[in-house]
Parts: C-alpha cells; sequence; structure tokens
C-alpha cells in the first residue's frame, strides 16, 4: 500500500513538473510576438521579445565580439494591474538614435536613457531604454514603427575595421565558481545573470525583475588566456562608489554610470564596464563589484 501511494505521488510530482515546464505562452503575447515578427519566450511572468543587431559586425578595442556580447537588443511586457507594462533597450547606431527617438515618442511611449556600453567600438553603439503602459497588443503597435526602422541602413563610420577573433575555450565552469553565479551559453559568449531579489521594486502593480532589466551581468568571449569581459550592475546610490572602487581595483574600465528606469523607487543606477585579459582574473573583478551589491550598508 505504501508503495502505491509513494508511486501516486512520484506521479503527481512529474505530471504537475511537466505542466510546469510546458506552460504555454499567454495568447495575447504570442500575438505580439507575432506583430512584431520576431522570437522571444515567456519566463517568470514575463514576456522577452529578442531584438538582436545581427546586422553589424561590431570591433571593441581590435577585437571582433560576437552579437550575444552585448549587441542584443529586447524589449519586456509583463502584466500590471489593469495594464502590462513594458520595458526595453534597443541597440542602435549614432545615425539611428534621433530617428528611433522620435518614433518612440510619436507613438506616446518613453524614452528613459540614451548611453554607451563601450569606448573604443566600430561602428559607435547606443543603446536607449523605453517604457511604456498599456494592452500587449496596444504597446506592439507602437514600438513596431522604432523598430522598423531598426538595421535598414549600414553604419557610416564601420567601414574597414575587420578585428580579430580570440581562438580557443573559456572554462565557464571556473568562471562560475569564482563569480558564484552559474550562466548560460550563447554561441562563443558566456553570460551570467544575477537578479536584484533583494530589492522590491514595483511599476502599476507589475514587480520589475531581472527579466525586465532589474540585473547585474558579465558576459565573456574569448580563451582561459585571452579574453574580454563586458557587463552592466545594477545599483543602489550608496553602492555605486563601492563598485567603481572594486572595478578599478582590479583593472576594469568603467565607461558608463546611468539610469535605466525613470520613477523607480529606491533610485536604481546601473553601471557599464569592460576589461580585457586572462579570464579568470576578469571573474575576479567582477566578483569584486558583486560582492558589493546587496549587502547591508553601516549608518
Amino acid at each position: 500500500m505504501r508503495s502505491k501511494l509513494r508511486l501516486t505521488a512520484c506521479l503527481g510530482l512529474l505530471v504537475s513538473t511537466i505542466a510546469f515546464s510546458q506552460q504555454t505562452m499567454p495568447t495575447e503575447y504570442s500575438s505580439v510576438l507575432s506583430s512584431l515578427g520576431r522570437q522571444g519566450d515567456f519566463k517568470e511572468g514575463v514576456l522577452k521579445v529578442n531584438i538582436p543587431r545581427n546586422d553589424l559586425k561590431v570591433v571593441v578595442d581590435g577585437i571582433a565580439t560576437p552579437t550575444p556580447f552585448g549587441f542584443g537588443g529586447w524589449i519586456a511586457l509583463t502584466r500590471g494591474t489593469g495594464m502590462d507594462v513594458m520595458m526595453g533597450d534597443l541597440v542602435l547606431t549614432e545615425e539611428e538614435v534621433n530617428p528611433v527617438m522620435s518614433a518612440v515618442l510619436n507613438a506616446g511611449l518613453d524614452v528613459t536613457a540614451v548611453h554607451n556600453h563601450f569606448f573604443f567600438e566600430t561602428p559607435r553603439i547606443f543603446y536607449m531604454h523605453v517604457h511604456g503602459h498599456g494592452t500587449p497588443a496596444d504597446l506592439a503597435n507602437k514600438i513596431n514603427p522604432a523598430l522598423d526602422l531598426i538595421g535598414k541602413n549600414p553604419p557610416r563610420n564601420a567601414a574597414a575595421v575587420a578585428g580579430r577573433s580570440i581562438e580557443g575555450k573559456l572554462d565557464v565552469a571556473q568562471l562560475a565558481k569564482i563569480i558564484g553565479h552559474e550562466g548560460e551559453q550563447n554561441g562563443a559568449v558566456y553570460k551570467i545573470t544575477i537578479g536584484r531579489s533583494d530589492l522590491s521594486i514595483r511599476e502599476m502593480g507589475a514587480t520589475i525583475n531581472a527579466r525586465m532589466g532589474l540585473n547585474t551581468w558579465a558576459a565573456f568571449y574569448g580563451s582561459d588566456s585571452e579574453a574580454v569581459v563586458a557587463g552592466d550592475v545594477a545599483m543602489l546610490e550608496a553602492e555605486v562608489t563601492p563598485v567603481l572602487k572594486a572595478l578599478r581595483a582590479n583593472g576594469l574600465d568603467v565607461v558608463a554610470i546611468h539610469h535605466h528606469m525613470t520613477g523607480t523607487q529606491p533610485s536604481i543606477f546601473f553601471l557599464h564596464y569592460w576589461g580585457k585579459g586572462e579570464a579568470q582574473k576578469l571573474a575576479r573583478g567582477v566578483r569584486a563589484a558583486v560582492d558589493v551589491v546587496g549587502k547591508p550598508k553601516p549608518r
């Protein structure tokens, strides 16, 4: 009898696990992907729509860097109270910034930030954060004219810069061990994303989580002996200077400090960094910054 009960319980757990893993995307979010003509996924209550810049061949400080290293734009939608909240990060050439901005604003959406992630890159790349409220269909219709402007013309300053690739592989298990978080492999890039689960940020009743952009991340490309890293740190005001000190003490370059979201309480600041060198040394620099955030501060 006990064996049958155990078997029944195990089968019930298996069925529920399969059902959870096979949860289907809400119909209105499937319609968003169809209307935008793009791919995406639905996890943790968030639709993430991918807007990668596969059309660009970006060289950073002489290194030809793959798209997943930091050139994958996105928009995300999550359900709030009575309406959805949309946030996004569009990857643009300098020629695209103002036409795309006008399209976003003319549609009744907000632009909350425009900034760089890199120095010494060709072509020059900028990142535009967008924001809006409404039904999924309405938000898709509003953002679509801006997305239609992306990637239509080659940038003017990208000619004759090829860059070099880095041969070899990364010991990603060791990188994850050093930083203290597992990552995901996307082509030649290994990316670790760390949410700020210690913070409770809500908008229009919606939880603003890591998939909505409230996260710290590090992307690695190259080999153990020669690698590059790029990333972003989500910080409270009191964490900004300690993070800066941690990165600089470990030889990582800080390339931008700014906000991505407006009107949040508490205010969140974001810091972009970049570095080149031995992979595990770079990872230790990232870990030094990660160890600063999310810790109680002395009064």
